[in-house]
Order: C-alpha cells, then sequence, then structure tokens
C-alpha cells in the first residue's frame, strides 16, 4: 500500500517590507526571504512620492502612506535588485499600503 507524503508545514512565512534599492526605489510587498539580492515581493506596489507627513522612508514602515503619497497599483510579482535597505512593517502600515492613496 502507497502512502501520500505530507505537504510541509514549514513552508516560508511572508512578511509585509519595504524595499528600498539602489536607483531609489521604494516597494512595499510581501517577501518570504530578505536576505540576499535580489529579493521577490508578492503582491508589490511602488511608492512613487511621499509626503512630508510621513515622515521619511522609515515613517512608510511605521505608519504606511497617507493620502498626500502617490503609491502605484499592485502587480503579483516583482524581483528587486540592487537593495539597500528591508523595513519590516506595522500591522497600521499594511493595512495603509493596501489602500493603494494615489492623490
Amino acid at each position: 500500500m502507497k502512502t501520500k507524503a505530507k505537504k510541509s508545514t514549514n513552508a516560508p512565512k511572508e512578511r509585509p517590507v519595504v524595499v528600498c534599492t539602489s536607483h531609489r526605489g521604494v516597494f512595499f510587498g510581501y517577501a518570504t526571504a530578505t536576505d540576499g539580492d535580489p529579493i521577490r515581493l508578492a503582491r508589490s506596489r511602488m511608492c512613487v512620492y511621499w509626503s512630508a507627513d510621513v515622515k521619511g522612508v522609515l515613517g512608510l514602515a511605521a505608519g504606511g502612506p497617507t493620502a498626500g503619497c502617490r503609491i502605484g497599483p499592485a502587480v503579483p510579482l516583482i524581483e528587486l535588485r540592487g537593495i539597500t535597505a528591508v523595513i519590516e512593517c506595522s500591522e497600521s502600515a499594511v493595512a495603509a499600503w493596501e489602500r493603494g492613496p494615489w492623490a
């Protein structure tokens, strides 16, 4: 009698991150691995512009984009190269990124 192999429950967990690149790109998405270059982000959005009330790139990870920001539409998957920073996002930042404000 053959037995079916069990699916592994140890699959890497996605985590929401903001990633900065050497070409000054700022992206939000979900990564399973962030050590090394390139980094693959699922359901990724690009920050084209952030307003002063965000208080810089770390503010995009701490509180997320605000109404004055320009956040592009989500794409299923992006592979980023030239990584300069990977910043874990707070729950409130994730909610704001998912709204994708573009005023």
